[in-house]
């Protein structure tokens, strides 16, 4: 069995997944808009490029997401995505890429169980989607958009 998450976003998939392919690395080996499905009818003419489907290819794992359609995104609670990296330099590395312009809830540092630990709020697609939209990086609209994420460093 192999368990992997699978991320709603509120219209910015498309940009997230970019910038996560880009600072996380793997090969995006889906990104599929409403209007690339085989069936469109029943799509608004302003949701034909919203993501319908992406998936990044992380070693032997998969984050998969979508758009959610108007009307049918919730704030996400409860839940972490966590990473783990076997050197402490690249942990540092990603949870400082993943914090620009997001919020941290907890500064990487050592622990008592982890050589490398923090957690945080991450918001960063306006990096990797500046040419289509201006964003505003106010903790609301990181609260009402974000996707939380975990970084564990496990190695002691």
């Amino acid at each position: 069995m192999q368990l992997n998450s699978y991320l709603m976003f509120n219209g910015n998939c498309e940009a997230a997944f970019k910038f996560y392919e880009q600072c996380l690395g793997g090969k995006m080996t889906m990104m599929m808009t409403h209007k690339e499905a085989p069936s469109t009818e029943n799509v608004s003419p302003e949701w034909q490029d919203k993501i319908m489907h992406a998936c990044l290819e992380l070693d032997d794992r998969l984050l998969m997401g979508s758009d959610c359609p108007p009307g049918y995104f919730e704030t996400p609670q409860g839940f972490y995505v966590q990473i783990s990296v076997p050197q402490i330099a690249e942990a540092e590395r990603l949870f400082h890429a993943l914090a620009e312009n997001g919020k941290v809830k907890m500064a990487i540092a050592q622990t008592f169980w982890s050589s490398r630990f923090g957690m945080l709020i991450e918001w960063n697609t306006k990096k990797a989607n500046s040419s289509k939209h201006e964003h505003t990086h106010s903790y609301k609209k990181i609260k009402d958009i974000c996707t939380s994420l975990r970084l564990i460093h496990e190695t002691l």
